[in-house]
């Protein structure tokens, strides 16, 4: 394979990979994922993250942040926590450094039991990213008019992100595109047979705006649907994103990692 692409949001630092993480890498560089990007979801993943992320330097790069279905009573205290090792990180001479605030941001699908919590934790953690000047990575569901509203806020101090896991709408698309810096996040969803992604994205998502994904463990894209989902996967997206778009897949991965860089630097 002469191109190489990057699954920018997989969780391999949880207990799903425990008993074969060195195989899911080496089936993730075999199927031509040149890096992979790690988010942190709690107080435990700060450890957890990093940790892969020395196992594999230069290959697995780490995020910090509070995902809202984890903001609980205690979050303050839980982000207070978070920003010392963010800054301990960022000050120091270790050459694993966060790349991304992520995963953060709002989720009212199951609940909107600690509405506010999760309100306040991710405005909290969109100031880390300005004044850190890292992207954000962020999880929405049900709640994009609460997110924008918010962000809309900062919307000329951020430095960019991904909006994680889009499968909206193309006025959702439009929406989330007028924030200039952020790109979508597109994974397994879009070879879903009930997915409209896969007409939806070329007639109005330039490809200069997509990122690849997997959100491994979970959504694994057809044809490994209901397995657990790992990295490798992240070539069957890919591939369904060049036949939707018309292009050859070495370009969906050339435009993509470009798209990488500029949001993140990397």
């Amino acid at each position: 394979m002469d191109f190489h692409f990057i699954d920018t949001h997989t969780h391999l630092d949880g207990e799903e990979f425990k008993e074969d993480l060195a195989e899911v890498i080496a089936r993730a560089k075999k199927a031509g994922v040149s890096k992979v990007f790690l988010p942190g979801i709690d107080l435990n993943s700060v450890e957890t993250v990093m940790n892969v992320c020395r196992q594999y330097p230069d290959y697995a790069y780490p995020m910090i942040g509070l995902q809202p279905e984890e903001v609980k009573a205690d979050y303050n205290t839980v982000l207070d926590s978070m920003e010392k090792s963010l800054e301990e990180n960022l000050a120091s001479k270790d050459s694993i450094k966060y790349i991304a605030v992520g995963e953060v941001g709002l989720d009212y699908y199951w609940s909107r039991e600690f509405e506010k919590e999760q309100l306040d934790a991710f405005e909290r953690q969109i100031r880390w990213s300005i004044k850190y000047n890292l992207p954000l990575s962020i999880h929405c569901r049900k709640a994009q008019n609460e997110m924008v509203k918010i962000l809309r806020k900062y919307e000329d101090e951020l430095p960019g992100g991904i909006f994680h896991c889009f499968t909206g709408n193309e006025h959702e698309a439009k929406e989330l595109l007028s924030f200039e810096k952020f790109v979508l996040g597109i994974g397994g969803v879009l070879t879903f047979k009930s997915s409209h992604l896969r007409e939806m994205l070329p007639a109005n998502v330039p490809l200069s705006r997509i990122v690849l994904e997997t959100d491994s463990p979970y959504m694994a894209p057809v044809p490994n649907r209901g397995q657990r989902n790992e990295s490798a996967f992240v070539a069957f997206v890919l591939k369904q994103l060049a036949e939707s778009y018309g292009v050859s897949e070495k370009e969906v991965s050339e435009t993509t990692n470009a798209n990488v860089k500029r949001v993140f630097n990397i």
